[in-house]
């Protein structure tokens, strides 16, 4: 590659100098949301003082004469600013194109960096860098200062009256549940952002959907656990007060009737009645394991009966909190907390799937509970992932084109889905899937196997049959049309896989393009991203486009040698002939669960089946996704959030004011209305016209095969020419039996080797996987020698 070549931006910028301008506009647009974020988040975290909270109450007495009247003050102090920096990180993305992506200036001499840096390995969270654990303190840190500064104003607000120690015990505890209920709403405002697939907050800052899920977790834990708390505390209250029965024994007859229709739950419940309330929860989740899905279906149903002939019989408060919708939303809390903890999630997990669909009743009830200008505070967050809701509810009506579907023997299946060109992403990216004659309800991430380099208008992945619904996967492609191969015809699509997509996700930038050194550590089908990543490095080195890396160790972990094949179905040769003189590979495979080969090296299995289709565009791919075009995207985002402005305020000048509608958890409900309606509506028109502009796109591109199309003669004699590639691949490709890798020998082998230079490992595999090779970094980054490289841990493992 000669120098020129080696200076051009990472993704083909099509402007290779930046004007003054430009990087002015984009400077300030960079401090203004830094600016906004640091004071919103300052704000927060200081709100609990009482010098912060009077100058609130000053803000909202000044301005809560508007149309919105208190719940616009409330809203553009808590939710404006994180709208705010959405709107200005639209124009940021659209300024920066992919010229953020340039290649970095590399510096002379290796650093840590917070992001890669892993500093707990063995906690129940996984593995945490250095950056997620100062975010991890942070929180923690405003949790303490909240609780520890709101019970010493209950108590002075306590000491200025003269109170019976009865009266000042359950007043103190009314006060502290108030007060956890605030907490919570603050963690609240936060636990909607990571789950946003294609937000663009997470654009911004470049974090994948597959890591900020981890946060959402988190955060989910944590915002239960409060709310959980300011519920416990006013039944305690309640209980002090003798109000229990007036308050709560509705609630508490309706379990024991329901209990009675399943009496099995009964000692289960009623051992958990006896111990503290937390403990209850825990107890209930261990019932969870052991019940049925049928069980919890009709379970589910009894209860909302009974719930929905609780709110008719009783008095539902017009003023102030409405108790029972608290009490509705807490459970469905509780319900999907319980299930979404591990043991649960990993022996069912269509059971945390469908229960965490709640999350609807949670948030309506929550609104009704609280009221609007409450409900203001949280609402920010929420409505951006309303927002991402929608869009990937349109993106997901369409189906799109099986382009050819390959059972390997190894108990693999690959997949080439058909899309259009203007649909971008990157090696790194992946897609949930849905095949509709297995379930309309189910969809399942992939990581792509293909480069978008491979071609225009396909895209691959590679799934693993492991469970029940990849296995009637199999089955369906098994038993497929047979077509007589030796016809040249166009094949018609695939009559017993009916496909849908959502995405592309994953990271805004091509990182892996950035390390001159790379160690890709998989297990098993996790190799599946790094075909795309060798992919992608191939195809640069080929065309002359800027890649960093040279060096490149994959190490490979498979528990059979059957699944050997799915490193030959990369052809490294026909990419690029002459890749061996600018890039150093090495594979190291480990078959963990054979002592010596059963096959003779060379003498693979081949594909067991194998269907082709035509690559047309007509059914490819929606681009209606929040990671896809960035103008359409953003003009959505605005609109949407306009139209949530003009219709809080219309309902307002129209309706709320002329009747005088004063029930918080009526208003509460309004307000929840207007969030959704905006993106239908408003929102609604913007992806109509976006629909209208891809379609009149598709039209205007050339029907070309792009090198790319498949038909069945042609796949299958690729598929037979396998072993003339295996040469290079049995040359460079080390593979042990009967063993499994050792990091701390690999990492001292390549730091002798490499010397001081940065290297980033990529990691895809299993937790235990996860875990041990964030050790090995952790431990060779700490105990390094001035003459040795640093590690920069990357997960690329979806959990769930």
């Amino acid at each position: 590659m000669d120098e020129q070549s080696a200076k051009e931006p990472l993704l083909n910028c099509v402007k290779k100098t930046t004007p003054l301008l430009a990087s002015s506009m984009k400077f300030i647009l960079k401090f203004t949301m830094g600016v906004i974020f640091i004071a919103w988040a300052t704000f927060l975290f200081f709100y609990p003082s009482k010098f912060v909270h009077d100058l609130y109450q000053k803000f909202i007495l000044a301005t809560s004469g508007t149309v919105y009247g208190i719940t616009g003050s409330v809203f553009l102090v808590f939710s404006a600013p994180i709208l705010a920096i959405a709107v200005l990180a639209i124009a940021y993305i659209i300024m920066s194109g992919e010229e953020e992506f340039r290649e970095r200036k590399m510096p002379k001499h290796p650093r840590f960096w917070l992001w890669t840096f892993p500093v707990i390995v063995d906690g129940p969270f996984g593995v945490i860098s250095a950056a997620e654990l100062i975010g991890v303190l942070i929180f923690s840190a405003f949790i303490i200062w909240s609780v520890s500064a709101y019970t010493i104003q209950n108590l002075n607000i306590l000491s200025k009256f003269e109170l019976t120690f009865k009266e000042e015990s359950y007043l103190m505890l009314e006060l502290t549940g108030l007060r956890f209920g605030l907490i919570g709403l603050f963690c609240l405002a936060f636990l909607f952002l990571p789950i946003s697939r294609g937000s663009i907050l997470l654009r911004l800052i470049d974090i994948p959907f597959e890591h900020a899920t981890r946060y959402h977790v988190w955060l989910g834990h944590l915002t239960m656990l409060i709310f959980t708390l300011h519920g416990l505390f006013y039944i305690i209250a309640w209980a002090v007060q003798g109000r229990l029965l007036r308050e709560g024994n509705l609630v508490v007859y309706v379990i024991l009737f329901h209990l009675r229709l399943h009496q099995n739950l009964l000692p289960w419940f009623l051992a958990a009645v006896v111990v503290p309330f937390v403990v209850m929860v825990v107890v209930i989740g261990m019932v969870v394991i052991f019940m049925t899905v049928l069980e919890v279906v009709v379970a589910v149903v009894v209860m909302v009966i009974e719930i929905v002939i609780i709110v008719v019989i009783l008095d539902w408060k017009n003023n102030g909190v409405a108790n029972l919708p608290g009490v509705i939303s807490l459970a469905a809390g509780l319900f999907m907390w319980m299930t979404s903890l591990l043991p649960v999630r990993r022996q069912n997990f269509e059971l945390f799937f469908y229960t965490h669909q709640l999350y609807i009743v949670f948030v309506l009830f929550f609104a009704m509970h609280v009221g609007d200008f409450v409900f203001s505070i949280a609402a920010g967050g929420i409505f951006l992932f309303i927002l991402d809701r929608f869009l990937r509810f349109c993106q997901s009506r369409r189906t799109v084109n099986v382009i050819s579907a390959t059972c390997l023997s190894c108990g693999t299946l690959e997949l080439v889905l058909s899309k259009p060109e203007n649909l971008q992403y990157n090696a790194l990216s992946f897609i949930f899937l849905q095949v509709r004659e297995l379930s309309w309800l189910q969809w399942h991430p992939f990581s792509v196997s293909s480069s978008p380099l491979d071609g225009k208008y396909h895209i691959s992945i590679l799934i693993k049959v492991l469970g029940e619904w990849t296995a009637k996967l199999r089955e369906s492609i098994l038993n497929g049309p047979e077509e007589n191969l030796q016809i040249e015809q166009p094949l018609q699509p695939h009559s017993n896989v009916t496909v849908s997509v959502e995405g592309p996700y994953g990271h805004e930038s091509p990182y892996h393009l950035m390390y001159e050194n790379l160690i890709l550590v998989a297990g098993g089908i996790g190799i599946s991203p790094f075909l795309a990543i060798l992919s992608d490095i191939l195809h640069r080195i080929k065309d002359g486009k800027s890649c960093l890396p040279r060096n490149v160790l994959i190490v490979w972990a498979v528990k059979q040698s059957n699944e050997l094949p799915l490193l030959y179905s990369l052809d490294m040769e026909s990419i690029c002939p002459f890749f061996s003189d600018m890039l150093n590979l090495e594979i190291q495979t480990y078959v963990t669960r054979e002592s010596e080969p059963e096959l003779e090296w060379g003498n693979v299995s081949k594909s067991v089946t194998s269907f082709g289709f035509p690559i047309r565009n007509k059914r490819g791919i929606s681009v209606l996704v929040g990671t896809g075009n960035i103008m359409w995207s953003g003009i959505y985002v605005i609109v949407s959030t306009v139209g949530l402005v003009l219709f809080v305020g219309l309902l307002q000048i129209f309706y709320i004011n002329p009747f005088g509608i004063n029930s918080w958890w009526y208003k509460g409900l309004l307000f929840v209305v207007c969030m959704v309606a905006s993106p239908i509506i408003f929102g609604g028109i913007v992806v109509g016209l976006w629909h209208l502009w891809d379609r009149k796109t598709l039209t205007r591109e050339v029907d070309e095969d792009d090198g790319q199309k498949i038909d069945s003669m042609q796949d299958n004699e690729r598929r037979a020419q396998k072993e003339s590639r295996l040469d290079y691949v049995a040359t460079s490709n080390t593979i042990r039996y009967g063993q499994r890798p050792d990091f701390k020998e690999i990492f001292g082998f390549v730091s002798d080797r490499w010397g001081h230079v940065d290297i980033g490992v990529i990691v895809c595999g299993p937790p235990t996987l996860q875990i041990s090779v964030a050790r090995a970094c952790r431990t060779k980054n700490l105990r390094r020698k001035c003459n040795h490289p640093i590690f920069h841990f990357n997960s690329h493992s979806f959990d769930l």
